[in-house]
């Protein structure tokens, strides 16, 4: 059952993503009585999206006033990412589908959670803050978009590349949240350094398939947004860091993870792999 700031959050999520549409929408019905008053669509945008912030400040406080700003500007990069992907000239629609993919991430992360462990729902769940790292490599890709469009326009037209980056994206998004709900209490977006009194070692359902699912989608959907914008640099810089950070983080959950479980989890090693590449995890030496 989806508590209530999950449905204050999905509210907030889906409102913001209709506002953001209003403009075209009015348009294509031919109801632009706004243009008298905004000659420029973003500076509606803005004033929208400043507008709905104003009401969510007036309507929450505290948690629930975090979690509506945080959905509604989600939604609202959500939105805008539909209309650029319709809408825009071809060099630029591949980065609208990026956004949807990116805005859709983000906020199913925080959903996730809580539907299946609001216990411990909070901010840090939507990751938008997940690491100063995180948010340096998105500027990056932003930045060889931009400059790989302005010299080489072709470069960014839609094409097989993007849609397979798509098909990676949407697959990894699947695995991930099916791991999250198959695990549900026992997932934390934060590796647990005490085991807690109902914490179970999950083997059923796609973690049969691999001990780390939620890390094999994110690793997945990672280089699959590189792959939609069609970014050959940071689609191998995307590989490698990601790669790195997966066989950092899966060592030292896997220790953690044997400290808690000992012989079962050593069992479920011997079965499983980790799902991703190159990565065995942490063994202990016979």
């Amino acid at each position: 059952m989806l508590c209530k700031d999950g449905i204050l959050s999905l509210f907030c999520f889906i409102a913001a993503g209709l506002i953001s549409l209003l403009p075209n929408i009015l348009f294509r019905l031919e109801l632009d009585a706004y243009v008298v008053y905004f000659t420029n669509i973003w500076f509606l945008h803005a004033i929208q999206y400043i507008l709905i912030n104003v009401l969510a400040c007036l309507a929450f406080r505290g948690f629930a006033y975090q979690v509506a700003i945080r959905a509604l500007f989600l939604g609202y990069i959500f939105g805008i990412g539909i209309l650029i992907s319709i809408t825009a000239p071809p060099s630029w629609q591949i980065f609208g589908i990026y956004m949807t993919i990116l805005a859709s991430f983000h906020y199913s992360e925080f959903l996730a959670i809580a539907w299946t462990n609001p216990a411990v729902l909070s901010i840090d769940n939507f990751i938008l803050n997940h690491s100063i790292a995180y948010g340096i490599a998105a500027s990056l890709s932003w930045i060889e978009f931009f400059i790989e469009r302005h010299y080489f326009h072709d470069l960014k037209l839609p094409s097989l590349v993007s849609y397979f980056g798509l098909i990676l994206c949407i697959s990894g998004e699947i695995l991930r949240k099916l791991a999250m709900c198959t695990a549900k209490h026992n997932f934390n977006h934060i590796v647990q350094s005490e085991k807690s009194d109902n914490h179970q070692l999950v083997t059923h359902g796609v973690y049969s398939l691999c001990r780390h699912p939620s890390y094999v989608g994110w690793f997945y959907w990672s280089i699959g947004t590189q792959l939609i914008l069609q970014n050959p640099l940071c689609f191998c810089a995307y590989a490698l860091m990601s790669w790195r950070f997966f066989h950092e983080r899966v060592m030292i959950e896997e220790i953690t993870l044997l400290s808690f479980f000992a012989e079962d989890y050593v069992k479920y090693q011997e079965k499983v792999g980790t799902g991703l590449p190159f990565i065995s995890g942490y063994k202990i030496s016979s």
